[in-house]
C-alpha cells in the first residue's frame, strides 16, 4: 500500500487556507441535523463511509472534540506499532505513521474508505461521531470501541480557546457568547450531552470500553495498560513507560510542530483538568449543572464522569 497521501500537518494547513477564503457563515454545514467544519468533512464522504469494512481487529477510539482524542491517538498508534513489530517476530520493515491513513473516520476525502479497506495494517479509527452515524460494518464485525469522554465543563472551555484559535470553525467574540452556542446546540459535531446520551447505550458492551480524560490523567500508566490489554497487546515494563512517555503532554507539544504543523500550540494548550474554573460565571455553573442533571446523571457513563468531583464549583 502506498503512504498515506498527506501528513496531518499538511491536511491541517491545507484546511485553514480553504477556511481563510470562505465566507463566515459558510464554515459549517447540517447533516442530518448535525453542523460539521466544511474544510474537512462533505455530505460525500458521509455517504461513502458506510463503504468501510470494518475487521474484528480494529482499534475504535470515539470520542467527542475536545475531550482528548489526539492524546488517546498517539498511546493507540504507539500500541498498534509495538503490536505490529511483534506480530512480525522482528523489527518492522514498517512505518506504521506513515502507512495509517489519516485516522479521522469522517474527514478526507470519498476514496479513502477504498484505500482503508486495502490496508494491511491493524488500523486506528478515530471518530467524533455519535453511534447511529457510523458504519454498520463497525458493529456488525465486533470492533472493539475505546469510549473517551471528559468532564463537559472542560470540554466547552477546551472548544471555546480551540474555536478562536483555528480558522476552520466559527469564533467567538466572547466566553458567553460561545457559552449559549455550546448550550443551544450549535456546535461542530452536535450537542455534548447528546453525544453522552446517546453512547450510554453501548456503556454495557462487551465490545465497548469506557476511559475518561481525567482517569487516565490521574494515573497515565494503569491506563495505557488497560487500554493496551483490551485491545490485546502485550506490553513489556519498558514498552509501557515508553508509551506513557511519548504521550505525556509534555513530550507531545514538544513534537506539535511536527506532527500538527503550526497549529500545535492550539491543539496543545494546557491539557490539564479545572481549566473551567476561569471562565465559568455562577449563573452559567448552575445552567450546565442542570443540563447534566436531566440528561445523564444516574446513567453509566454520567457516573463515570464523577461530575461531583470534577464539575462542582
Amino acid at each position: 500500500m502506498e503512504k498515506s497521501r498527506k501528513t496531518l500537518a499538511d491536511i491541517l494547513n491545507e484546511a485553514m487556507v480553504a477556511a481563510n477564503t470562505m465566507d463566515r457563515d459558510k464554515l459549517l454545514f447540517s447533516y442530518k441535523g448535525i453542523l460539521y467544519p466544511a474544510t474537512f468533512c462533505s455530505p460525500e464522504v458521509f455517504r461513502a463511509m458506510d463503504s468501510l469494512e470494518a475487521r474484528s481487529d480494529d482499534i475504535i477510539l470515539a470520542g467527542y472534540p475536545k475531550s482528548g482524542t489526539n492524546w488517546l491517538g498517539q498511546i493507540l498508534n504507539d500500541l498498534v506499532a509495538i503490536f505490529g513489530k511483534k506480530a512480525q517476530d522482528k523489527e518492522s520493515s514498517m512505518n506504521y505513521e506513515e502507512m495509517q491513513e489519516f485516522p479521522y473516520l469522517e474527514m478526507g476525502d470519498t476514496g479513502k474508505y477504498e484505500r482503508m479497506n486495502k490496508s494491511p495494517c491493524r488500523r486506528v479509527i478515530v471518530t467524533h461521531l455519535l453511534p447511529e452515524n457510523l458504519p454498520s460494518s463497525i458493529f456488525r464485525n465486533k470492533a472493539k470501541i475505546l469510549l473517551l469522554i471528559r468532564n463537559p465543563k472542560d470540554v466547552a472551555t477546551s472548544f471555546y480557546h480551540f474555536s478562536n484559535g483555528m480558522s476552520h470553525l466559527p469564533s467567538y467574540e466572547t466566553w458567553d457568547d460561545f457559552f449559549i452556542a455550546f448550550m443551544t446546540k450549535k456546535m461542530p459535531w452536535g450537542c455534548y450531552f447528546e453525544y453522552l446520551s446517546k453512547w450510554n447505550k453501548y456503556a454495557d458492551d462487551e465490545n465497548v470500553m469506557t476511559i475518561t480524560y481525567e482517569e487516565l490523567k490521574e494515573n497515565p500508566v494503569l491506563g495505557v495498560k488497560n487500554i493496551a490489554a483490551f485491545f490485546g497487546v502485550s506490553l513489556t515494563e519498558k514498552e509501557l513507560q515508553s508509551v506513557v512517555e511519548r504521550s505525556s503532554f509534555q513530550s507531545m507539544k514538544k513534537n506539535s510542530l511536527k506532527t500538527h504543523g503550526k497549529h500545535g500550540d492550539v491543539f496543545f494548550r494546557k491539557g490539564g483538568v479545572n481549566d473551567w474554573k476561569n471562565l465559568f460565571s455562577g449563573d452559567q455553573n448552575k445552567k450546565m449543572d442542570k443540563a447534566f442533571e436531566e440528561r445523564i446523571k444516574g446513567t453509566k457513563l454520567g457516573t463515570k464522569l464523577k461530575y461531583e468531583v470534577y464539575c462542582k464549583a
